[in-house]
């Protein structure tokens, strides 16, 4: 059975989904909606931890690098518990990539340095932005979320990219009866956007 109020997955899935029902929009989204949120960890990486917290000391390929409680690690834990919130199992295996992503990100960052790490995370940064901007302009016809509701398009979008790519492959869902439901209110409000458009023509 859903949730209600901020934690009602089908009324957030639904307002992303009516942004993004071009298959080639969201096989766009799903390829660089991750990187966003990587390498956004990598370049905090470089904030300062917060409160005092020690440095964690950690191993990876060979490597001793040291993870930071900082404003990185605190966007991690928001994001996680969010996921966790919205879906058990699908929310478990978004914060379980959303601390991989913190971990790898760490590791990166200690190797790159900040002088090398800026530049690859422009770079990242500008390719994925504008991979969805052309999503949306050229397939999908429609502004992005994030013009209507900035919030819910930042922290929402990776959630909402797995739960979809979970669905296609193998046909989850969080509770019985939600595709449906989501379906039927994403077709709703994409009628609603082009009757407004339509107005707006005439």
């Amino acid at each position: 059975m859903g949730k209600i109020g901020l934690f009602d997955l089908e009324k957030h899935f639904a307002f992303y989904g009516a942004y993004h029902s071009n298959p080639i929009n969201i096989a766009i989204h799903m390829l660089f909606v991750w990187p966003i949120l990587f390498t956004a960890l990598l370049i905090l990486y470089f904030t300062p931890s917060v409160f005092g917290l020690p440095h964690i000391e950690f191993s990876l390929f060979g490597n001793n690098f040291d993870l930071i409680l900082n404003i990185g690690f605190l966007l991690t834990l928001i994001y996680a518990v969010f996921y966790i919130c919205f879906d058990v199992k699908a929310g478990s295996l978004a914060a379980f990539l959303c601390f991989i992503c913190w971990i790898a990100s760490s590791y990166l960052a200690s190797l790159l340095g900040f002088s090398l790490a800026w530049k690859v995370v422009l770079a990242a940064q500008l390719v994925c932005w504008t991979g969805q901007f052309i999503g949306h302009g050229v397939f999908e016809k429609r502004a992005p979320a994030l013009l209507d509701n900035l919030s819910q398009a930042f922290l929402m979008a990776p959630f909402f990219v797995l739960l979809e790519a979970l669905q296609i492959l193998f046909g989850y869902e969080p509770y019985p009866g939600f595709h449906i439901g989501v379906q039927a209110k994403i077709e709703a409000e994409i009628n609603e956007w082009q009757e407004k458009k339509q107005k707006l023509i005439g």
